[in-house]
């Protein structure tokens, strides 16, 4: 008599495999709070906008428009990443990041690039500008994520050849565009993820006692250089810096943007001038439209407008760290939390720039600054976010019954 077949356990049958089944949907609360946060901006990007473009003879929707297409483009993006399986995204690490290596030295040095403002950051494709320096970030996450998933060594010669190195050469090239900004975002990336992946304390206090060191360095330089009317520091890093400490020096020069934008505020106040009242947009705060839109929020919203939307970018990052701690593996939580903190990070930074609690960077507020690349690559970043909190089970499929995850 043969064997009763309930004996026979899958694991023995060679024609078996393993498969992923996912037995949840993708983070509702997270998603939420990135479609109110496009809500906001398609509605700030319309008050910004409108009426410069009405005395200019121009649609008031000019701009939305714009907008809505790149978010058309980058909700698509964002629905293929959520139900793309991030643990294949390894597999694309090296053709991503070449892409992004090419359309960078094509930003330099071809004559595809756009000079806007002294800052070549832009590419033009027959009429579509992009800005590759954005599409760095997932990249970054990505190559980074794969070298410290097993160790968090950075003195592996493979991983320099595979993975530093070449990171290194990017953030060169964004560095010289210039985008100084965009560097510090993704070192400050890297770090993080350097740190939750167990890095080397050694190395991390070795790193902050280099940052406090630089930022010292930095007081004294520029000490000695408002004795003597110069100095190493790039002039327009120099006045930044100038500026923020005390914008009424220049008031209708390099202060003048901040000035504006604490007006805003203060015109705001606690409850706002409602919608569409800002005066500030109207002729006195330049660029209200991408690098300055908080403070027309700040003056059309109030106090209240402003707390929403940080509340917002706060519920972002709690529930990318907390997808983070529920991924089964290493590779999905360093995914997520270097996704969560560059955009995170990101937001904050340009709402202290137009509070004026730090200097100026020239960074948008992601959903919400008006911009294709930023959108667009930021729904893609959710959409890894996404696809990462879906809650998945082992279960084993076999070739021979079809079976299907």
């Amino acid at each position: 008599m043969s064997e009763p077949s309930y004996n026979k356990s899958p694991l023995n049958n060679s024609r078996s495999k393993i498969k992923s089944l996912i037995v949840s949907p993708p983070d509702k609360t997270l998603l939420a709070a990135v479609m109110f946060l496009i809500i906001i901006g398609f509605m700030a990007i319309f008050s910004a906008t409108g009426p410069k473009c009405l005395s200019d003879g121009l649609s008031p929707f000019l701009f939305l428009q714009k907008q809505v297409l790149a978010f058309v483009i980058g909700f698509f993006a964002m629905l293929f990443f959520t139900n793309f399986n991030y643990k294949k995204l390894e597999k694309y690490n090296k053709p991503a990041f070449i892409t992004l290596l090419v359309m960078l030295i094509m930003v330099k040095f071809t004559s595809l690039g756009v000079n806007v403002n002294g800052a070549t950051r832009w590419i033009n494709f027959c009429g579509i500008q992009l800005q590759p320096s954005e599409f760095a970030k997932p990249i970054f996450v990505m190559l980074l994520a794969s070298a410290f998933k097993n160790n968090a060594s950075i003195m592996d010669p493979v991983k320099w050849t595979t993975t530093f190195a070449p990171l290194g050469i990017a953030l060169i090239l964004i560095l010289i565009q210039p985008n100084l900004s965009m560097v510090m975002l993704l070192c400050i990336t890297a770090f993080v993820m350097f740190i939750c992946a167990g890095g080397a304390l050694p190395i991390i206090w070795g790193v902050l006692g280099t940052f406090c060191a630089g930022v010292m360095a930095i007081i004294v330089k520029l000490a000695s250089s408002a004795i003597a009317g110069g100095g190493a520091i790039k002039a327009y890093q120099l006045g930044r810096i100038k500026t923020w400490l005390n914008p009424e020096l220049d008031p209708l020069g390099k202060g003048y943007n901040i000035i504006q934008s604490l007006i805003a505020f203060a015109s705001g106040g606690f409850m706002g001038l409602g919608y569409g009242a800002s005066v500030q947009k109207r002729a006195y705060l330049p660029e209200c439209h991408t690098d300055f839109i908080f403070a027309v929020i700040a003056e059309e919203w109030g106090f209240i407008g402003c707390v929403f939307i940080i509340i917002l970018f706060l519920t972002i990052m709690y529930r990318g760290l907390l997808i983070s701690g529920q991924a089964q593996d290493m590779y999905g939580k360093l995914l997520a939390i270097g996704l969560t903190f560059s955009i995170g990070i990101q937001g904050f930074i340009n709402m202290g720039v137009t509070s004026s609690f730090i200097p100026a960077t020239g960074v948008p507020l992601p959903f919400i600054s008006y911009g294709g690349s930023s959108l667009i690559t930021s729904m893609i970043m959710i959409g890894i976010l996404l696809n990462i909190s879906k809650k998945r089970i082992t279960k084993i499929g076999s070739k021979e019954n079809g079976q299907r995850a």
